[in-house]
């Protein structure tokens, strides 16, 4: 009996990418080259330091340590301003609905997210009250795969691991559901999120009920 949802943040309930992108290509303007969206592709599921790394090479730019860190500082305090200037329009299409209806269900709602800075957006967008837990990056040691947020926002929720649904959009974040040994519905491509149990495109035209049941028919 499916009794908590835990949702992924970033290109499940928001899509923040492209500040991280308009960051990026502010420092790389900063240090005297251009940024673009194919080289920020290269970017995705890399950790800040390693981005940077990246971003010098592109550059052919080299950084003495303390430099370095002073980069890495104003790159994440860019980010920072753009996202403290987003509102609920930026909540991805159905979101809002299908959160509301898996709340009127009392079915539990957490967060899942490697984000520090989960509860800032979700303040902005005005989706904070609706979940029960918010585990972000600040709460967990281990990155996606390793199951460690999701099992924590099971914890917090009260729920055990057989009875949650996640809803994630990367697979690393799919393997982590998986270790978990929770049930995953994909957000995005079917060729990408294989694994999952269910991949839907987004949540528009859609129900918790419609989703347990496709859940339950590929069991």
């Amino acid at each position: 009996m499916i009794k908590c949802c835990i949702f992924d943040l970033d290109g499940v309930i928001v899509d923040t990418a492209k500040y991280h992108y308009l960051a990026w290509k502010r420092l790389a303007n900063s240090l005297g080259f251009d940024f673009s969206e194919a080289d920020n592709e290269h970017l995705k599921g890399v950790s800040r330091v390693e981005s940077l790394k990246l971003v010098l090479r592109l550059g052919s730019v080299a950084l003495e340590p303390l430099a370095f860190e002073a980069a890495l500082a104003d790159k994440n305090a860019w980010y920072l301003d753009y996202i403290h200037q987003i509102g609920p329009e930026e909540i991805l299409p159905g979101v809002a609905d299908f959160l509301a209806a898996v709340r009127a269900q009392g079915i539990k709602t957490a967060l899942g997210s490697a984000s520090k800075n989960a509860q800032v957006i979700l303040e902005r967008i005005g989706l904070l009250e609706q979940f029960d837990a918010i585990i972000d990056g600040n709460k967990v040691a281990n990155a996606k795969p390793d199951p460690e947020v999701f099992l924590n926002a099971a914890r917090a929720t009260g729920v055990a691991p057989a009875d949650c649904i996640v809803f994630e959009d990367a697979v690393a974040g799919v393997q982590a559901a998986l270790n978990a040994g929770m049930q995953c519905v994909g957000i995005g491509e079917p060729a990408v999120l294989r694994q999952a149990h269910l991949v839907l495109p987004g949540f528009q035209n859609t129900g918790i009920d419609q989703v347990i049941a496709q859940l339950a028919a590929v069991a």
